[in-house]
This record gives C-alpha cells, sequence and structure tokens, in this order.
C-alpha cells in the first residue's frame, strides 16, 4: 500500500459510520443536517497494531465526529504533501501521459470511441459539400491549447494565434465554401514549430508530411498532448529551487494538520524511535546511548533508528508514519546495500585466498566484481535460486583465477585449496555468514558517519573490506543521507517531542 493509502485507510479504518439500529430523534436530526463519521477504538486497534508478545498495546485516541468534507480535505491535503515531496526529493521525478493498459476494457473502449469520432469526422469531410461543424471545434479546442503554451510576455504570438485561428472567420469562410483547411493546418504546425521543445522537433517536423486531413489532426493531438507533458516537466524542473525553500515548512505545516484529525498518526513512529532506544540500551544495535564522541543521546537514537529502517521487514512490520512517502526509497536502498555486502564478502574472500599472488593485478578485481554483480542481478526476485547462483559464481571465479594465475605464472590452486575456496564463497549465501556480517557491520559503521558527519568534515575513509564496492556504497551514502537530513528538517518538532519522553522514561534510558 502506498503512502497515501496508508494515512487514509488509517483515517477511515478510525471514523466508520454511526450505525445503531433505533436511531433517536436526535440523531435524526443531525443526520440530516450533515453526514458524520466517528472515530471507532477496537477496529483501527486490531487492524493495524497487532499485538506481539514484545510490544506495549497503543493506546486508541478517544472518539471524535469528523465530517466527511473533513476527511476529504485531509486526503486533498495529504494528496498535495506527496506531490510536493517526490518533486522535491526526486530529481528525475517527471509527469507522464497516462494511458489504459494494453489488452484493458478501458483501452478498447477508448480506442471504440475515438475510432467512431474520427471515422464521424472523416464521413462529414466527404459530404457534398463538405460539413466543417466538428473540424472548427478541433480547431478551437488546438487554438486554446497553443495559447496555454505562452508566457504573459509573448503577447505577439497571442495575437498571431488569434487572428490566424479566429472562429468566427473560419465559420463564416466555411458558410461560403472559401475554407482552406489546409493554411490553417499550415499555420497551427508553424506555431508547433515555434513553441514545442527540441526534443520534439521531428514529431513536429513528420507532420508537413501528412496530407489527409483526419490523419493530420490526429497526428497534430497526439504531438499536442506530448508538448503538454513537455511544458508540464518544464514547470516543474522551473519550481523545484523555489518549492525546495518552501518544502519543510509546508510538509510540516500539513502534516501537523493531518495530526490534528487524527491524532494517533504518530504511533508507528513513536514505537520505531522507543525500539530503538530500547536496542540500544541493551546493546542489540550499535553502543550504548551516549557513547559516541560529540553525540548527545537523543542524537544516537535518532541516527542508530534511521539505520534500523535499512534492515526493516516491509512484509510485516508497519514503517514510521513519518517516512512512508520515502518507504520505497528507502527499501531501493535497502536491497542495494544487501547486494553490496554480498559482492564485497565475495572479493575479500576471494583475495585472502588467494593472497599476494593477485593482489595488484590490473583490471582483476573489477572483472571478479562484474561478474559476481551480473548473477546475482536478479538476487532479490522470487525466481532467485541462491544455491545454484552461489555456486556458479564459486565456479566462474576459481575459473578466472586459475587462468589468472597462470597467465602471470604463478602455481595453480590445489584441488583442496579450490574446494575450500567455494565452500567459503557458497556459505555467504547464508545472511549469518561470519564474513558477511563484517562486511554488513563496515557498512553500518560507514553510514552511521555519514550521518554524524558535519557538513565541512574531511571525507570519510572506506573501512577496510569496503573498497571493492566503494563507488556504490558512496552513492547509496549520498542518497541515504539526503532522505534523512530532509526528513529530520520536517519532522524534527515531533521527533524531539518523542524522544525527549523516551529520553526521561528511566526503564529505557539511566541517564540523558
Amino acid at each position: 500500500m502506498n503512502h497515501l493509502g496508508f494515512w487514509m485507510n488509517k483515517v477511515r479504518r478510525n471514523k466508520m459510520p454511526k450505525v445503531t439500529d433505533e436511531p433517536s430523534k436526535e440523531e435524526e436530526k443531525e443526520e440530516s443536517r450533515e453526514t458524520r463519521v466517528v472515530e471507532g477504538q477496537s477496529e483501527a486497534a486490531g487492524d493495524l497494531h497487532t499485538p506481539s508478545p514484545q510490544r506495549r498495546p497503543l493506546q486508541s485516541s478517544p472518539p471524535k465526529f469528523v465530517s466527511v468534507e473533513e476527511l476529504m480535505e485531509t486526503a486533498k491535503g495529504v494528496t498535495n504533501m506527496a506531490l510536493a515531496h517526490e518533486i522535491v526529493v526526486n530529481r528525475a521525478f517527471q509527469v507522464k501521459l497516462s494511458e489504459p493498459a494494453e489488452g484493458s476494457l478501458e483501452k478498447r473502449v477508448k480506442d471504440i470511441m475515438h475510432k467512431a469520432f474520427w471515422d464521424s469526422l472523416e464521413a462529414q469531410l466527404n459530404e457534398d459539400p463538405p460539413s466543417y461543424d466538428h473540424s472548427i471545434i478541433l480547431v478551437g479546442e488546438i487554438k486554446e491549447t497553443l495559447l496555454s503554451f505562452l508566457l504573459p510576455s509573448q503577447g505577439r504570438l497571442q495575437k498571431q494565434i488569434e487572428e490566424a485561428l479566429d472562429l468566427s472567420l473560419i465559420q463564416q469562410q466555411a458558410g461560403n465554401g472559401a475554407l482552406d483547411i489546409r493554411r490553417i493546418a499550415q499555420f497551427i504546425i508553424g506555431m508547433m514549430e515555434a513553441l514545442c521543445a527540441p526534443c520534439r522537433d521531428e514529431d513536429v517536423r513528420k507532420l508537413h508530411d501528412i496530407s489527409e486531413t483526419v490523419p493530420l489532426l490526429k497526428a497534430v493531438f497526439s504531438v499536442l498532448d506530448e508538448m503538454k507533458i513537455d511544458m508540464a516537466n518544464f514547470a516543474v524542473s522551473s519550481i523545484r529551487p523555489h518549492l525546495l525553500e518552501q518544502s519543510v515548512q509546508y510538509e510540516r505545516k500539513t502534516f501537523q494538520e493531518f495530526l490534528a484529525k487524527q491524532p494517533n498518526a504518530l504511533d508507528f513512529t513513536e514505537k520505531w524511535l522507543q525500539d530503538t532506544a530500547v536496542a540500544l540500551r541493551s546493546g542489540e544495535i550499535g553502543p550504548s546511548v551516549g557513547a559516541e564522541s560529540g553525540s548527545s543521546p537523543l542524537l544516537t537514537v535518532h541516527n542508530h533508528a534511521y539505520l534500523r529502517l535499512l534492515k526493516w521487514d516491509h512484509n510485516s512490520v508497519p514503517f514510521p508514519e513519518t517516512l512512508l512517502m520515502d518507504q520505497l526509497r528507502f527499501q531501493e536502498m535497502q536491497l542495494d546495500l544487501e547486494r553490496l555486502s554480498v559482492v564485497a564478502s565475495v572479493l575479500l574472500i576471494v583475495y585472502n585466498c588467494a593472497g599476494e599472488a593477485i593482489a595488484g593485478l590490473p583490471g582483476l578485481m573489477e572483472r571478479l566484481k562484474k561478474t559476481i554483480v551480473v548473477l546475482l542481478s536478479e538476487m532479490h526476485m522470487s525466481s532467485f535460486n541462491a544455491d545454484e547462483a552461489f555456486a556458479t559464481i564459486s565456479e566462474k571465479l576459481c575459473c578466472m583465477l586459475g587462468e589468472c594465475l597462470s597467465e602471470h605464472a604463478f602455481l595453480p590452486f590445489t584441488t583442496e585449496r579450490q574446494s575450500a575456496l567455494k565452500g567459503q564463497i557458497v556459505a555467504v549465501r547464508s545472511p549469518d555468514n561470519t564474513i558477511r556480517k563484517l562486511i554488513d557491520s563496515r557498512i553500518q559503521t560507514y553510514l552511521l558517519t555519514v550521518l554524524e558527519r558535519t557538513p565541512h568534515r574531511s571525507p570519510i575513509a572506506v573501512p577496510g573490506g569496503l573498497a571493492p564496492i566503494g563507488k556504490e556504497l558512496d552513492d547509496v551514502s549520498v542518497r541515504f543521507g539526503h532522505l534523512v537530513n530532509f526528513n529530520k528538517q520536517v519532522y524534527y518538532p515531533f521527533y524531539q517531542r518523542i524522544l525527549q519522553n523516551i529520553l526521561k522514561d528511566d526503564t529505557v534510558m539511566t541517564s540523558v
């Protein structure tokens, strides 16, 4: 379920319609004035807060009446916040044409309706004399679209369009049999050439090659749809710097409004932070609170909480509400890090086993790494066969090492040594493998350092064993740091209040 669906589902489940077998007169009067929904207590707790032996039950909020209008307004606010967040965080964000799925009922209905329309238009144009009623309507739509592309300063172009596509004049020409539809089409194409993005030049140029009126109009509308998307994406790229300046306050304000209507909207966030504090205190993860030099207990808990999101069980554990809009991004980073951990573990085993014989050989590391990456490309797909993949990796790497040793006049591996190497490589498929856990721990340490680093400090040294994946790890760390820092800026007041309450609890922390 996406972030918007999750939030609104949470609202709907906690605001179910109030139903009674025999409503009182007062209730009937109230229902006649406006439709109301009442916030439930047990249903939301049952659906969203499934108890477990280690989980402290979350307290439900008191019943609260909320109108349907308020509910719809909340949905609108969350939708706008999600869109603004996506534009700011995802620099590759683009508006795309929405097309129904191939073979779907919607697609078939759309095709039938379009064919009927264009067939009707062609029949009108083939009449004697031709009827231009529908054609003039289409020209009017094209005119409005062209005008929508103009900036306020482009008054000259606006005047040209208004004069050349004067519908009343075109209607008179059609009535007098003097309408030159081809002349109008050439003006439209010329204006499209002047207004389109460079990537659309070739599409517009091809319009000159279409001689039939109906196919030409169909092609014109198709290209105009693409130009609308180009204009929308240009607008997105233009507003992104300005939106970035305002987005922190905007998202915080919108979430605060959502929280006012839905008091339990931070339940999973509170549990996420509380569980992190407990895990730190018990030594289950990281150092004890306050052990890191220069880090406050509050910051320590917060940073480790973000690291836990890279080890999240997305199928069974609810994601914190304050991070729902970035859940897919965190999940992608989690999968990337799992794959990088395996790659680094295998390479560490290979180089430790082969020793100085292959140390420093140019290009070998990249060839070995490329082979592993290719064979692990489907690592997180349901069809992935781990046993087969790791067996293949071990065979290929041993073969490549043998060829490399022979090429550089080194003695080949003995059969026993090859078997030992293959066994160690195959063992990496288990998350509990010692080498894999070591590499994973170093990756976590590196990412924690990224979160704790101040902007003007020197670059972070890559821990031992991670050099082969240094470039990829740096890419993930940049994405991770960007998301975390932005999230902290937006939700800092909420996090601070929650963490202060957690750190005051002596049953969780002994000191601040």
